[in-house]
């Protein structure tokens, strides 16, 4: 069993839970979770990569699991998520880490990458692919991305989504499973039921989602990431295409490595093993 602790880290006006497991002495490794987590979804990685003697960390972003909720919807873009990021090492005294991220997580930690390469070391994408992929990977990555489009009318998926005991959330996210039959959905619900919960997790789409991302387009564009990086999709993702994960090699100007895992879209929580294995090995 390893010995997991939590912490609040202030960061200017905002407050992050964050949590951390292994020896201090060990090679850094920062986990960073997406819509609708916490840090909780990491647990099986995060055990095993402690027990693998990395010093892990992983917080709970703004609007997420038990960290501050700012109401301006201006507070979730991307330079000062990676601004949150750049803090947590910070505080941890850590000059520089391997970055992973799922979902969100994994859109933040291609920014960190970019904008701050000096600090990381080797950077994994679960499930999102770079940026510049996201316009060009075809007509069925732009439907798959039906939601984000409704994510960015207020007050329209704060209604709908929490319906008939989470109902929808449930069809959509989550293949309908019903209450008790999945725990990590469950756990997903638990913290959306928060007061003012589900709005700030809702904003980190609506701080950086523009409406022409879907305007079909050939152009591949972005910046190079120069660090060893792993791009990890699952065969049963309902939102995100292989093709914008596989194409994220061409923005890649270190190693990459691309591997394909069983499950659905939250794949630390549906091949957690498989997926422990994976960054075990390849964090080396």
């Amino acid at each position: 069993m390893v010995d997991i602790t939590e912490e609040f880290v202030q960061l200017g006006d905002v407050r992050l839970n964050v949590a951390s497991a292994g020896p201090t002495t060990g090679p850094p490794v920062l986990l960073l979770h997406g819509f609708p987590d916490s840090w909780q979804l990491w647990r099986p990685q995060l055990e095993a990569l402690a027990n693998a003697g990395h010093r892990v960390i992983a917080p709970d972003l703004r609007g997420f699991g038990q960290s501050d909720r700012p109401e301006d919807t201006a507070a979730y873009r991307m330079p000062v998520l990676v601004g949150d990021v750049v803090g947590v090492l910070d505080h941890y005294g850590v000059e520089r880490a391997a970055v992973i991220g799922h979902d969100w997580g994994a859109a933040l930690a291609w920014q960190v990458a970019f904008r701050q390469a000096a600090r990381v070391t080797r950077l994994v994408a679960i499930s999102v692919g770079h940026g510049g992929t996201s316009a060009s990977a075809g007509i069925a990555q732009r439907q798959a991305s039906w939601y984000m489009l409704w994510f960015l009318f207020p007050g329209v998926a704060e209604d709908v989504l929490p319906r008939n005991d989470w109902q929808f959330f449930r069809e959509w996210a989550w293949n309908g499973a019903a209450p008790g039959e999945n725990e990590a959905c469950d756990r997903q619900i638990a913290e959306l039921s928060r007061p003012g919960a589900l709005v700030a997790a809702l904003n980190i789409y609506r701080a950086n989602i523009l409406p022409a991302r879907f305007v079909p387009t050939d152009e591949v564009a972005g910046p190079l990431v120069s660090c060893p990086t792993l791009g990890v999709w699952s065969s049963g993702d309902a939102f995100l295409t292989e093709a914008q994960m596989t194409q994220s090699a061409r923005f890649v100007t270190g190693d990459w490595r691309y591997e394909r895992l069983p499950g659905h879209h939250w794949v630390p929580a549906g091949a957690p093993d498989e997926l422990a294995t994976l960054l075990v090995d390849w964090l080396g």
